[in-house]
């Protein structure tokens, strides 16, 4: 039996402001000019508080991509079809899908979990190469009413804080959130509206490249699901369970998981920044573990890193998903690390101050 939610909500604490003093002391004292490595020492800052250290390991690195199907496609919300949500599944798991090559050259794991794919994955479960939390076949229409039961958001949540559970002992310390669904840019967009007080229109975006035509049934679909289920911004998990997704909630999770935990979590784009908006509004001082990893092409990401208080590593244009722009900020996570670990300073290297 795993941790519930409201334990782990209670144990969740905000970095420690004494070891956010103690590094930047030390790296005030590195033989560079002031600030000169610009965001990397507020990086470098943020891991050696989190994990109460000047030498935080970030070396055991794992994508965490989670796998879910929405009743709302049958809206006509996606370019792409529902069989691709476990065609990318079983590309996964044979390793030729975007993730698996960036997560390698990152030096990272790749974790899939079936959170509510709408088809029988029993094969790959039992091969043991993915993890099942399924909560269901897929979610409900938003469109006609609540995505899911708030047990079964609750479910999804403790899914995701489990599998962060397990890889803690197994000695993982740094993490990064990753998605796969046909149509979630739909809840996602959801969500940020929900919880921003935006209306459909300013929070959605082409997701996988849809027509003008579409992005206007994809808007009206999306205010059609807010008016029918009035989510409740003061309740991220009721948000969660009347216009949310299952491996949101699982992503949420993650990120929860890691905050209780004191480890970073890399936030991927606009489908893991979802489940963060969920995540910190459940633990508020669950922000303090998340690193926004890039800012997605997707309409909406940016206001939701506003909303969230962060600052992306990155701006490459990526709008993929399954964990990509979050694997190819890792080694910037790694780099960060390695200043505040292994870089000299004035007096150790001998090297004279300009006083």
């Amino acid at each position: 039996m795993g941790l519930s939610l409201k334990s782990v909500l209670e144990g969740i604490e905000p970095v420690s402001p004494e070891w956010r003093l103690k590094a930047r002391d030390h790296l005030n004292n590195l033989a560079i000019p002031a600030g000169s490595l610009g965001e990397l020492l507020a990086l470098a800052e943020q891991l050696s508080a989190i994990k109460q250290s000047l030498k935080p390991s970030v070396k055991r690195k794992a994508v965490i991509t989670m796998a879910g199907d929405h009743g709302v496609v049958r809206e006509g919300v996606s370019a792409f079809p529902q069989e691709v949500t476990p065609q990318m599944v079983y590309n996964f798991v044979a390793g030729g899908a975007a993730i698996n090559v960036i997560a390698e050259a990152a030096g990272a794991q790749v974790i899939v979990v079936d959170m509510g794919v709408a088809a029988d994955l029993t094969d790959l479960v039992n091969k043991k190469k993915i993890l099942s939390r399924k909560v269901s076949h897929g979610t409900q229409n938003m469109a006609l009413g609540p995505a899911m039961t708030l047990q079964q958001a609750r479910q999804a949540l403790e899914a995701g804080i489990e599998i962060v559970g397990n890889l803690v002992e197994e000695g993982i310390d740094l993490l990064a959130t990753g998605d796969m669904g046909i149509g979630n840019t739909t809840p996602s967009s959801a969500i940020l509206a929900a919880i921003s007080g935006r209306t459909a229109s300013e929070v959605t975006g082409r997701g996988t490249g849809i027509s003008d035509k579409a992005l206007e049934n994809k808007i009206d679909v999306i205010q059609r699901a807010l008016d029918i289920n009035r989510p409740d911004p003061g309740d991220p998990l009721d948000v969660l369970a009347r216009v949310g997704g299952f491996e949101i909630g699982g992503i949420a999770g993650v990120i929860l998981g890691a905050a209780y935990h004191k480890i970073p979590v890399l936030v991927d784009g606009f489908i893991s920044s979802a489940g963060a908006l969920i995540a910190r509004g459940l633990a508020p001082h669950s922000a303090d573990y998340m690193i926004a990893a890039h800012q997605s092409l997707e309409h909406g990401h940016r206001l939701m890193l506003e909303e969230l208080g962060l600052r992306p590593l990155l701006n490459l244009n990526l709008r993929l998903g399954e964990g990509t722009g979050a694997a190819l900020a890792m080694n910037i996570v790694q780099a960060a690390s390695n200043v505040i670990s292994k870089m000299l300073t004035f007096d150790d290297a001998g090297v004279s101050r300009n006083d």
